[in-house]
This record gives structure tokens, sequence and C-alpha cells, in this order.
């Protein structure tokens, strides 16, 4: 004979479920970056879990399988929102289609602060950056400066819509017309996030213009792409400055592929801004706007434990699920 469970069994199950689920989401923080394979996010997830520590909070980490899905992002942060997480960190792969949703969140009551890339709407209780227009402007002094002020220079950006990298096309342009006005900008072509593409956006670039003489390129997929089409062509006569590390950027920068990187700060980018909601929830005010600083990083300044720190951060401390 078949025996069902009591029902009072299936009630108290009900009940701790219901308020597992409550509390759960009530010390919830969804984080949402771009995307999850480049270490840039992944030290974005650490410094994120570092701040959720201090403030007695857990981290849902979910984001797109490719930086340049908005669609998807939506649907991840909506999701957040249907489940009223105690706060939302988000990186927002477009600066006008996350609007609605990051909206919705607010009018929930559910503080979203906004971290790498700016959007659209005011409804947020912090924004965590680096000076992205400053960070090209950094980029274009150096070009500039180690190709005598003259020359053709390409841009290899990451896509049409991404507010971070529009401001370092930007700075980048501007800077370079103004300081160096004998320099030819020659073309500006996307990666659209994937390396394959920006090696081939590269190399028709190269191949367009036989005499380029440098090359920026303004995220890491880019990067990573643009280096690759350099080495395949044996093309060390131009010189390239890079955005954004991975451990294989450096070593191309060692090997003389690359002449400097500009680097961003991502550990403190998801630290300030999941500390940002931590605050929020305590009745505290964030600061607004935080500065999450850029450097440039050449072979003559790999050691300095600063640099170092932000190359090659210890992400096993944080990323490494503990146990209980």
């Amino acid at each position: 004979m078949r025996r069902w469970p009591c029902p009072v069994a299936f009630l108290l199950a009900a009940v701790l479920l219901s308020s597992s689920c409550k509390r759960d989401h009530g010390k919830t923080v969804g984080v949402v970056p771009k995307g999850a394979n480049h270490i840039f996010w992944q030290t974005v997830h650490a410094g994120a879990i570092q701040a959720a520590r201090e403030y007695g909070l857990e981290v849902e980490w979910n984001a797109p399988a490719l930086e340049i899905d908005a669609s998807r992002q939506i649907e991840i942060v909506e999701s957040m929102v249907t489940r009223r997480l105690a706060g939302i960190a988000l990186a927002p792969v477009d600066k006008k289609a996350l609007v609605g949703v990051v909206e919705r969140a607010a009018r929930a009551g559910i503080p979203v602060s906004i971290f790498d890339s700016g959007i659209d709407t005011d409804k947020r209780i912090c924004y965590v950056a680096t000076n992205n227009e400053e960070g090209g402007r950094i980029a274009a002094r150096r070009l500039g400066e180690i190709l005598g002020g003259k020359g053709k220079v390409a841009v290899i950006g990451f896509m049409p819509g991404s507010a971070s990298t529009m401001e370092r096309e930007h700075g980048f342009q501007d800077e370079m017309r103004s300081r160096f006005p004998q320099v030819n900008l020659v073309a500006l072509q996307f990666g659209m996030a994937s390396q394959a593409k920006a090696m081939a956006a590269t190399e028709n670039v190269l191949a367009a213009h036989p005499d380029l003489a440098g090359l920026f390129a303004d995220n890491e997929s880019s990067s990573a792409g643009a280096v690759q089409a350099l080495k395949s062509r044996g093309a060390r006569q131009v010189r390239m400055v890079a955005f954004d590390a991975s451990e294989s950027l450096v070593a191309d920068m060692k090997a003389g592929w690359i002449d400097s990187i500009v680097v961003q700060n991502p550990f403190r980018m998801g630290y300030e801004a999941t500390r940002a909601i931590g605050m929020k929830l305590r009745g505290e005010t964030p600061q607004p706007f935080i500065d999450s600083g850029a450097r440039l990083v050449r072979v003559e300044n790999l050691d300095e434990p600063a640099v170092k720190e932000l190359l090659f951060p210890d992400l096993k401390r944080f990323l490494t699920p503990q146990r209980h």
C-alpha cells in the first residue's frame, strides 16, 4: 500500500521554503556584467563578493553569453526585479536599451547601481566607472608621442551604443586631433565583442592602409583580435596601444607587439557598485559617481606592486566556493 506524506509535513516544508526564499532574496544582490568570460569581468565579480561579505549580502552573478546581447541582459535583470532581490548592480550593454528595466526596478523600490558603462536614466543610486573619455585621451597621448606626432592611425572599437567604449573613442579622437594634428585617423572599426571579428577588422584596415603607423584597440576582445592580426602579418612597424589587460596581452606587450596598455580597476568597480547597494540598504547615501581609475602600463613599470595588483589580482580568494 502506497503511503502519502502527512499534509502537515507538506505545509511545514512549504513554509520553510517560502521563508528561505524570502530571506535569501532579502539579502541577495544581483550583479549583472556585460559578459563573464574575460578576466575583467571575473575581477569585477571578485570585488562584488568582497563588498557583499562586508555588508552581510550574497551575490547572484549572471551575465549574457555574448557581451553585445542587450535582450538577454534585459531578461536577466527583469527576473531579478520579479524575484525582488535586495538590489542590482548592472553594467549596461546598451545605454538606451536597458533604461526600461532599470526604471522598473526603481519603481519596485529595488536600488540599482550602474557600473562600467553609462545609461540614459537617473534612476540609479550610484555610477561607478573609469573616466573612459580620459582613458581614451591617455591612449592618444601615448600613441601620438611614440609616433612622433604623425602618421596614419586606426581604432578598433567594441560596438556602437556601448557608452563606455564610445567615450574612449571620443576621448582618443579628440585628444589626437587637438594635440597631434598631423596624425591622420583613417578608420574606426568594431570587433562586436568577438576576437575573431576584431582580428578580421584589423586585417581589413591593414590591407587598406599598408602604411598604417598606429593602432588603438579600446577593449579586451578588440585588443586580443587586433594584436593577432599584427602578428599574423608580421606588422611590427605598427605601434599599438591596448585597453584592458589579460595574461596574453601582457605577454604580447613583453614581446613588443603591444607598446602599452591602459588598465582599469575592475575589482574596485565591482566592489563600489555592490557597496553602494549595501549602504543604501542600511539607510546610508552612496556617492552618486565614483571614478574607479585608470593608468597606463608599460614594460618598464610591470614590476611595480600597484601594477601587479591591477594585472594579476588574487581571484581564487574570492571566486573559489567557500566551505561551510
